[in-house]
């Protein structure tokens, strides 16, 4: 059947996608803890972090890092906080939060965008994205 993931991989259900290559994803969150909160996830199917092969691992951090980098240009805050937890789907994903305070990192209080607001903000990643080639 597939994770939700592997279902916005395969284009069944719409993402507001970041950035993309050969092996991985990014998309925003649309339930996030602040605008620009990203996820970035391998396509291949892989339930946990650490059962990714090292390679697949640091080719995950380093295209994670590239997004980050990418937040970084669009998005005002102080830093890009990264977290890995993995409970809500069982298909790793690293969450890539703006950061002003301690509270966008506690996954409590989240922000609310427009359709609209989501389009725009991915288009701008995307581009910042492309620019870091």
């Amino acid at each position: 059947m597939g994770s939700l993931f592997l279902k916005i991989v395969s284009g069944e259900i719409p993402s507001y996608k970041v950035a993309e290559d050969e092996n991985f994803l990014a998309f925003l969150d649309i339930n996030p803890n602040a605008k620009g909160h990203t996820l970035c996830i391998p396509k291949k199917e892989t339930d946990k972090l650490f059962d990714l092969s090292e390679q697949e691992y640091l080719d995950l951090m380093r295209f994670s890092r590239k997004v980050a980098k990418a937040i970084e240009n669009v998005v005002a805050c102080k830093r890009i906080g990264l977290s890995v937890i993995g409970l809500e789907v069982p298909h790793v994903h690293v969450h890539l939060i703006p950061l002003n305070d301690m509270q966008d990192a506690q996954f409590i209080q989240k922000t609310k965008l427009e359709p609209a607001e989501f389009e725009q903000l991915a288009a701008q990643l995307n581009q910042a994205y492309k620019q870091l080639d």
